[in-house]
């Protein structure tokens, strides 16, 4: 993934969680869709890229017993693993493009580090470590800068998407569920507008 873990590290360090331009104090967005699918509080979760994201607090509290966040960054990981100590989570520090899942997930969530692959076989390489580590049945939740999002984010270079653009470069063995966009609003006071994706591994 472009930017690795110590460029990650510094960007946490220098700006902090609550400024970074992604920063969700709830997710709103991805709960509800969590909620709409019908996930199971047993199932097996893992969000990609999570960081420091509160997601993994908002799961807990609904009463989710699995989850796995994944993040190339010590510095965000070591933030959220301190806010939930005790608290029965995997924490796994890899870039995600190095990452080989040991087990399958029965719901894979990602919002905003796909974007970041702006090279074809990076993209291709992520879809396929997404086929074979979501169980059939399965969803995968995706979120990526809209096409007339920001071109870039935290100083570098990101790859934006319209649904069925997003959908295009899953290829297969994965299908539509349903899709949307959202209106983000920054810490710093600027709107973000981000694509939504859906899908189903058939």
């Amino acid at each position: 993934m472009p930017g690795d873990g110590i460029y990650w590290d510094d960007r946490y360090r220098t700006v902090g969680h609550r400024n970074a331009s992604w920063y969700q104090h709830r997710p709103l967005l991805s709960l509800r869709i969590i909620e709409e699918l019908g996930v199971a509080k047993d199932a097996a979760v893992v969000d990609v890229g999570g960081g420091a994201s509160t997601l993994v607090d908002c799961l807990l509290e609904d009463g989710f017993t699995d989850i796995t966040v994944v993040d190339l960054s010590k510095v965000a990981l070591d933030e959220a693993r301190g806010r939930l100590a005790g608290r029965e989570v995997e924490w796994i520090e890899a870039d995600v493009m190095a990452w080989v899942p040991s087990r399958v997930y029965d719901l894979w969530h990602d919002r905003a580090t796909y974007h970041f692959l702006t090279r074809p076989s990076d993209q291709q390489r992520y879809w396929q470590v997404v086929r074979d580590h979501l169980r059939p049945g399965g969803h995968i939740v995706v979120a990526t800068f809209a096409l007339d999002g920001p071109s870039r984010c935290s100083g570098l270079p990101v790859q934006r998407y319209d649904a069925d653009g997003l959908v295009a470069v899953m290829g297969d063995g994965l299908t539509l569920v349903r899709s949307a966009q959202e209106l983000h609003h920054t810490p710093g006071g600027a709107s973000q507008l981000f694509t939504w994706v859906v899908a189903a591994r058939t």
